[in-house]
């Protein structure tokens, strides 16, 4: 019923194929998935390129995530509503292709930070403390936060790439993700998070400043990386 996967964009292949078993009738409307933990087995990937692959379906309508209960089925929708191509970078991907950058991005700040400079991330987190509640603004604030630390180093590249990768996580496959995940709870954790970034670059400690972004970010997708549904 299922078959392994060759590593190529692993969660369109998975979702590829659910959809294609739930046209097909051969998994029934209405019915429950198997765990999130089986499904990884038997399709030989990870789980959070399992979580992936239901977040593209439940976008497409083809299934219904019910937090604590499980992944159903929906009725087939009756026209194609498959995601295009340039939709296809994974939450955990840009996560991770965060980490690597930033992380360099905050290392570097820390050397070249001055009092102006951490004046403008104290101002960013009284926003977000002030936010928390509001999700849209708490997005503005935090993309904010991420570029004035890019900002620190004065190159435009920098900033520019630092905006436009924050910015892949602005579609209806990473919003549905958030929607699951992401909460007042959350976004205090983030902001304590940045707290300690923001330490660390005020101490133009730039190790420490490097370790700091990169376990935000790792943070964030522990965040996004609970299971959907009631296991053992």
């Amino acid at each position: 019923m299922f078959v392994a996967l060759e590593p190529r964009r692993l969660h369109r292949q998975v979702a590829d194929q659910i959809r294609t078993l739930i046209e097909a009738g051969e998994i029934a409307d209405g019915a429950k998935l198997p765990a999130e933990r089986d499904l990884a087995e038997r399709f030989a990937v990870s789980r959070p390129t399992v979580r992936e692959a239901l977040i593209v379906l439940e976008v497409e309508g083809y299934i219904q995530i019910r937090m604590g209960s499980g992944v159903y089925v929906s009725q087939r929708p009756k026209a194609h509503s498959i995601l295009p191509a340039d939709d296809s970078d994974g939450p955990f991907e840009i996560l991770q292709a965060r980490s690597i950058i930033e992380g360099g991005i905050a290392e570097e700040a820390a050397k070249r930070a001055n009092a102006s400079h951490i004046a403008l991330l104290d101002e960013n987190l009284k926003r977000m403390e002030g936010a928390i509640g509001d999700a849209v603004k708490m997005l503005v604030h935090d993309r904010a936060f991420h570029l004035a630390i890019a900002d620190i180093i004065g190159n435009v590249t920098l900033h520019r790439f630092t905006g436009n990768i924050f910015d892949r996580r602005m579609t209806p496959y990473f919003e549905r993700l958030a929607s699951h995940f992401e909460g007042p709870r959350t976004w205090r954790l983030a902001l304590e998070e940045h707290v300690v970034i923001r330490d660390a670059i005020a101490a133009n400690d730039p190790e420490a400043a490097k370790a700091a972004m990169q376990r935000h970010l790792s943070q964030s997708q522990k965040r996004f990386s609970q299971s959907f549904g009631e296991e053992a």
